[in-house]
């Protein structure tokens, strides 16, 4: 069952030492998109925010974002990743 809790605009823009993880998963010419892990009250949520991609750029965390922000629960998830590397001598 998806657990979903609601935070406000400002909780989640004054946090950034409570932050988990954060992870940029879009950008464009304007914004870069971030997903963000952060832990509350001994649980772990997920929310995504843009911020401006340059100096000239006046857009911060959550800015275009309702008062009200639905954060998504999520829990730690231990996955096995392959890479592939160059072989030395070739």
């Amino acid at each position: 069952m998806e657990e979903e809790m609601k935070f406000k605009k400002e909780f989640l823009q004054e946090m950034e030492g409570k932050t988990i993880q954060k992870t940029i998963i879009d950008h464009s010419r304007w914004s870069v998109l971030y997903e963000r892990v952060f832990e509350y009250g001994g649980k772990l949520y997920c929310t995504h925010y843009s911020v401006g991609a340059t100096e000239q750029q006046d857009e911060g965390p959550y800015e275009y974002e309702p008062d009200e922000i639905e954060c998504q629960e999520v829990k730690p998830v231990e996955k096995l990743v392959i890479v592939y590397e160059i072989i030395e001598g070739n």
